[in-house]
């Protein structure tokens, strides 16, 4: 027989208890609160090793935009200096023009008071095209001597002067394209370097102090990959040293073996020193992008100065000093050259020697002395001795 009791929800067990199904709903919502706090990260921040890359290809970026900057201002410079001087031809021109004009002016005037019927210089004046009036009436068959003289010069200034108008427009023209460049390049360095300032200002204390950690590393690896370099260059110019004394003594004897042969590069070594001592003396002043001294120096700017104290001039952009000399392997880098860095070689440096150079690091920092293996081996680009 059926039964006529009014059935029960079982509910659910939990943890071997059987609950009301309207606790169950409860605590199966607080389950998945809980799954979802636990699955959602507490800090959507990044984290330091991605903040420490992100700044240093904002650094590199900043770099990059730096030397497009000085090529921009370089360029807008020369482009200015070449303005200002077709402008003053423009002038100089334009004033022979009105001397020439008012000479014909005056024969006009003179014919014009003898009764001549047609003041033709006074006509030649107001046609569109001086020569093609000539060509057309003759005109130069019925002036005197000095009257044609005044012509061919009023003819002459009058299309020189044109020829140079059209020069100066176009010459303000890339006027402008350079100074657009130059404003870009510098908007472009100004947002890359707020960016990094930005992020390093979002760490905290304790994060500042483990990104100087690694950054300590870094410069220990770094110390440790100039030493190997050293210890090989040394090696290399021991090897080169007993190859000469060799060759010396199978050619001339013992009798000549005492005397000192020169260095690789010696043509400019008494330059390199000079240019190398410059750098050193700079030694603890700032970065600041597009300066070239003498308070405070970008990468580029640092190298110029320095070789313009040995007196060579170098260019004044990464992208053209990397062009001004001689490449050379990296085993084979010897005091005074420059070293370039990364792909697009946005950045250099002057070796000092002992796997070691000096630079204008980036901003924030100081000019120093440090391993050419700063930012890893891969970094490197070629090592230049400048001609």
């Amino acid at each position: 027989m059926a039964s006529h009791r009014k059935s029960r929800s079982t509910g659910t067990r939990v943890a071997g208890i059987r609950t009301p199904a309207l606790a169950t709903a409860a605590l199966t919502s607080v389950a998945l609160l809980s799954q979802t706090a636990n699955a959602a990260p507490s800090d959507d921040r990044p984290s330091l090793e991605e903040v420490e890359k992100k700044v240093d290809d904002l650094y590199r970026q900043a770099g990059s935009a730096t030397e497009k900057y000085n090529a921009a201002k370089e360029k807008t410079s020369k482009q200015r200096k070449k303005v200002d001087t077709l402008l003053d031809d423009v002038a100089k021109r334009t004033q022979k023009l009105n001397d020439a004009r008012t000479e014909l002016g005056s024969f006009a005037s003179a014919q014009y008071r003898t009764g001549a019927s047609v003041p033709e210089t006074a006509t030649l004046l107001l046609a569109d095209s001086p020569q093609d009036y000539f060509d057309q009436n003759q005109l130069m068959n019925r002036l005197t001597g000095r009257q044609k003289t005044a012509v061919d010069d009023y003819v002459t200034q009058q299309s020189e002067t044109m020829k140079k108008r059209q020069e100066a427009t176009e010459g303000l023209d890339t006027l402008t394209d350079s100074q657009n460049d130059l404003k870009t390049a510098k908007s472009t360095v100004q947002k890359k370097l707020a960016t990094a300032r930005e992020l390093l200002s979002e760490l905290t204390a304790e994060e500042k102090a483990r990104l100087a950690a690694i950054e300590k590393k870094k410069q220990e690896e770094a110390a440790r990959k100039a030493a190997e370099l050293a210890k090989q260059q040394a090696a290399e110019e021991a090897e080169r040293k007993q190859q000469e004394e060799a060759a010396q003594q199978q050619g001339s004897g013992s009798s000549s073996g005492s005397s000192e042969s020169p260095t690789p590069g010696s043509s400019n070594g008494t330059q390199a020193q000079k240019a190398l001592a410059f750098a050193q003396a700079q030694i603890g002043k700032p970065y600041v992008w597009g300066a070239t001294g003498p308070g405070s120096y970008d990468c580029s700017g640092l190298t110029q100065a320095a070789w313009k104290a040995a007196g060579v001039t170098l260019p004044r952009t990464t992208y053209d000093q990397v062009n001004a000399g001689t490449t050379v392997s990296v085993s084979q880098a010897q005091p005074g050259d420059l070293v370039f860095f990364y792909d697009d070689i946005s950045h250099v440096g002057l070796y000092v020697g002992d796997g070691k150079m000096v630079h204008a690091p980036k901003p924030g920092a100081y000019v120093r002395e440090e391993s050419i293996f700063y930012d890893g081996e891969s970094s490197i680009y070629s090592v230049v001795r400048p001609a």
